[in-house]
Formats: C-alpha cells, structure tokens, sequence
C-alpha cells in the first residue's frame, strides 16, 4: 500500500514573488505591470520548482493544502494604520514596540485605537515570537498580489483534473488586530474570533498523512510559523512525517538567519530538509 502523501504550500502568492515582468498582472487603470508588493528574492524560481513537482509527481500526491495570507488594507501590520508621534507617515519595514507607542514616537492614526493597539503589542511581546513589523500592504483580499503564483495554480488545477479532486484552501490574516504568520493560528488570537484560534481541524487533518511535504514563502515568516504550530501541537507527534521542502521556500530578505535556525531547529526535533529533486522519486514510487 502506498503511503498518503500531502503537500502543503504556504503562501504561494504574487505578491510574495519576485515575478519577471512578463509574469505581472496589468493595471487596467495605469496600464502597468502590477508589482509584487513584498517579493521575496528566490521565491519565483521555488515556485516554478514546486509546480514541476506537482506535474511530476502525479499520484504520488494524495492532498494538497494551500494557505493563503488574506489581508485588509487597514491592518495593524501595514503603513495605513500608523503615523510617527510628529503626524508623519511610517515606513514599511519599521519595527514598532509599545514603549515607542508609549514615548509617543509612534501612534495609530485613529487615536481611539491606541488601548486596543497598545494591549496588543503588550500581549505580542510578552509571546516572545516576533516584534510587530509595519509591512507593505500585501495579500489584499481580492487584489492580484492576493492570487496563487499561476505555475503553482496551473500545477495544481491538472492534479485535480487527473484526481477528480479539490485542492483546500486555508485563508488567514483576515483580522486588522492581529498579526497571522501561521496558517495555524493568529499571534495573538482574539477570544471572539474563530479564524485567529488554534486551527485544531486543519491539524488533524494533516496529521492523517504518512509524510507532509512543505513548501511556501516565505520560510523566515509564514513558513517558519506554521511549522511551527503544526510541530507543536501534531496529535502523533510524528515530526519525522515533515519534509521541508528547502529549494521551493526563500526567506525575506534580512531574516536569513531566522530562517536558517528554524530549518536547523526542525532537523533537530526530527523533522526532514529535502529538495524537490531528492522527493520527487519517493512520490513517483508511492503513485
């Protein structure tokens, strides 16, 4: 009997691609290319990887599972939502900690947000993950940027053509008072919200596979969190069923170290790091 593999591809969308121009959407109103709005340098060449895997592998794959970053404009995590204490506004890519909030270097640009937004870089900091990090608006809800990297898309629409199957989709990020790096859960989740609680379900349900093929962008961010839960709280406590993918994920540019020491601290609970090369005859044997 073979064994059930799935593949779980964390956020393979355009705006996490370093997309050629020829790969861009068009504005209809400008009548440019549309620009990724956080590419991640390698990612485009992982995903086209990763889409010949799926071609490749043909039955080897018995589920595939793709996250998706789901975002509003205004969101605590974006430009929109913050100014500097002088009124100006904030850069994406600045870290902000509720002693700047505290010193006024920082505040919301609605000034009836502040408690909201100081208890949650209060709650964030005292989880010891991540400092909040202002990123370009990314992943809006029905935005191009939103959509799957068309490789990965067409890949994946053939495999369920051969499968009579339906590839799930994981929408997170959703909630403007939150930061949602894991598929899993919120990194902070809201009592009131279901969508920022730990994802118990979806766990499961991986949980039933023999081997778990991970890929996705970015492996600092995302990635690196959503594996993380899912390590944490897998019901069988089989690491050894994660395979991580390492040439179909690529780390935002700066966190490389983050990167790396998540890959070497997932090796050390036994988790596997494989290339799509070295995975593709395991899957075709198991077709």
């Amino acid at each position: 009997m073979s064994r059930a593999t799935t593949l779980l591809i964390i956020d393979p969308q355009n705006d996490f691609c370093d997309l050629p121009e020829s790969w861009r959407g068009t504005d209809p109103l400008r009548h440019v290319p549309i620009a990724p709005a956080l590419p991640v340098q390698g990612a485009h060449a992982d995903m086209l990887r990763l889409a010949d895997l799926i071609d490749e592998a043909g039955d080897g794959v018995a589920r595939i599972v793709v996250t998706f970053d789901s975002h509003h404009r205004c969101d605590i995590a974006h430009p929109t939502f913050w100014q500097t204490g002088a009124g100006a506004a904030v850069n994406p890519f600045t870290a902000i900690t509720a002693a700047q909030v505290r010193a006024g270097a920082y505040r919301p640009r609605d000034a009836g947000a502040l408690p909201r937004a100081l208890a949650y870089l209060d709650a964030l900091e005292e989880a010891g993950r991540y400092t909040l990090m202002v990123w370009p608006v990314h992943c809006e809800i029905g935005s191009w940027g939103h959509n799957v990297h068309p490789a990965v898309k067409a890949a994946y629409n053939r495999w369920e053509d051969r499968r009579l199957g339906v590839v799930e989709k994981i929408a997170k990020g959703s909630h403007p008072w939150t930061e949602h790096y894991s598929a899993l859960q919120a990194e902070v989740p809201d009592p009131a919200d279901e969508g920022t609680q730990l994802n118990r379900g979806l766990i499961a349900r991986l949980d039933e596979a023999d081997r778990i093929v991970i890929a996705g962008e970015a492996s600092s961010h995302c990635v690196k969190a959503t594996v993380e839960h899912l390590a944490q709280h897998l019901p069988s406590r089989r690491l050894d069923k994660l395979v991580l993918l390492t040439d179909a994920m690529s780390p935002v540019s700066g966190f490389e170290a983050q990167a790396q020491a998540f890959l070497a601290d997932l090796r050390h609970q036994g988790a596997q790091l494989a290339t799509c090369a070295e995975v593709l005859p395991l899957l075709r044997a198991e077709a």
